[in-house]
């Protein structure tokens, strides 16, 4: 982003955990449902046998609260848009 002169807001969202809202509202952006950007193979993911919550957005959101290391990352979003971050040229679809 910084190549093409774009100074990014980051959240650390370790420091700063994303509410139940703004992951739904991520969730919106992304076009995705919660599991779709998940980590699985996260061990707070397996440590936690949160492959049972999948199916239930409400269940995986609150567990994304609880366990933030779970959330796919880096996401970038713009305005009403958002992409995850992997491969790279995911954000050039934002500019």
């Amino acid at each position: 982003m910084r190549d093409n002169g774009i100074e990014p807001t980051i959240i650390e969202y370790l420091k700063d955990i994303p509410t139940g809202d703004i992951l739904k509202d991520l969730a919106a952006k992304l076009g995705k449902h919660p599991n779709e950007f998940v980590r699985k193979g996260e061990a707070d993911f397996k440590e936690n046998n949160l492959q049972e919550t999948l199916d239930n957005d409400r269940a995986l959101i609150a567990a994304m609260t609880h366990f933030p290391k779970i959330i796919e990352r880096p996401i970038v979003v713009k305005g009403d848009k958002a992409v995850i971050g992997r491969p790279p040229e995911n954000v050039l679809e934002l500019m």
